[in-house]
């Protein structure tokens, strides 16, 4: 019983911390630099690297990490990336 006690505990630990790896972003209109989207632009993610918000169709910054460019929804999506890209860039 004691370890059935133990297991759950440390399984709930675990959850909780990696639930705590997500970074949290606020998207907000006002953040966007132009407010419009950006078209005719080749990037390398069909979908946001931090929010994971599809973005064909609606990129409104991009940045570049090892030659390759990618899309975000927002500008604050984009800070978020830039502080560890290594951490979202794909492989």
């Amino acid at each position: 019983m004691k370890s059935l006690i133990i297991l759950t505990a440390l399984l709930s630990i675990s959850l909780l911390s990696c639930a705590k790896e997500t970074p949290q972003v606020k998207h907000a209109s006002h953040m966007d630099s132009s407010g419009k989207n950006l078209e005719n632009i080749q990037v390398v993610n069909d979908e946001d690297p931090i929010c994971h918000m599809k973005t064909a169709g609606s990129i409104k910054d991009t940045a570049v990490y090892k030659n390759k460019t990618y899309g975000f929804c927002s500008v604050s999506c984009k800070g978020e990336f830039k502080k560890s890209p290594e951490r979202y860039a794909q492989k």
